[in-house]
């Protein structure tokens, strides 16, 4: 863990285009705001850029929707068409509202519209999914700065989305490379010698949301943050170590 971080907005970068090289953009964005990377530096990378990089667009006018989709259009308040995208990231629907599906996504984790968003997509008639695999993008982006830059860094894809129990919404990480995301503290002694007996911290989310809170949500153009003084425990574990198992969700027995 660490006791002073610094959060570096990596601002100026230009908007983003399918088959653009983001990891020379956030590589130049990281010398020119924060003089460079350094090892053991973490990236923050907003979903949004990594996926229109990926060409993760779908145009809604090439959709066909299913009786399952026009059946779910009505409670949810949405263009069936639009249904249809959530169904095809969906492994199952959990919940619905007007405004929101609440889905089990394809990659395992409950998410509101499978992470289908039209918000900061200049085209109107177009959606953006989110990355095939987070995991992949992330450690591409890794390689990146180790093969160009020389450094030895982490990075985090992160999306935001609400929670159960309170309002709002945080940011989360879909995808990470580099390091542990969930450290377990079960058994470590707490400050009157008594040990821990549930204690795991999601590292990987805490480092999102706080990336998150500087990003911002609309027009604050800072799709990346470069987070210093992170003391982060090495290890090739991917996002799936945040799940929880569907036996042990209360939420979904």
């Amino acid at each position: 863990m660490s006791n002073t971080l610094a959060l570096i907005p990596l601002t100026g970068l230009p908007l983003v285009e399918p088959g653009d090289d983001i990891a020379a953009m956030l590589l130049a964005a990281a010398a020119r705001c924060a003089g460079g990377l350094l090892d053991g530096d973490l990236l923050v990378v907003a979903q949004k850029i990594v996926s229109k990089a990926e060409n993760r667009y779908v145009d809604l006018d090439t959709v066909v929707p299913s009786s399952r989709a026009r059946e779910l259009a009505g409670p949810a308040d949405k263009d069936p068409r639009l249904i249809e995208v959530i169904l095809s990231e969906s492994r199952e629907v959990m919940r619905q509202r007007p405004g929101a599906l609440i889905v089990e996504h394809r990659l395992g984790y409950v998410h509101a519209n499978a992470g289908v968003d039209r918000s900061n997509v200049a085209d109107p008639n177009k959606v953006l999914l989110l990355p095939l695999d987070p995991d992949a993008s992330a450690r591409q982006l890794r390689e990146r700065a180790r093969r160009d830059a020389g450094r030895n860094i982490s990075v985090i894809i992160n999306d935001s989305a609400g929670r159960a129990w309170r309002n709002g919404i945080i940011g989360f990480a879909i995808g990470c490379a580099g390091f542990r995301p969930v450290v377990n503290r079960i058994g470590a002694p707490d400050l009157f010698g008594r040990k821990l007996e549930i204690t795991e911290i999601a590292v990987a989310d805490e480092l999102a949301a706080a990336a998150s809170f500087v990003m911002g949500q609309a027009d604050e153009a800072i799709p990346a943050v470069l987070v210093r003084g992170a003391k982060l425990e090495p290890s090739e574990e991917g996002m799936a170590a945040l799940l929880r198992a569907r036996e042990r969700d209360l939420f979904r027995q």
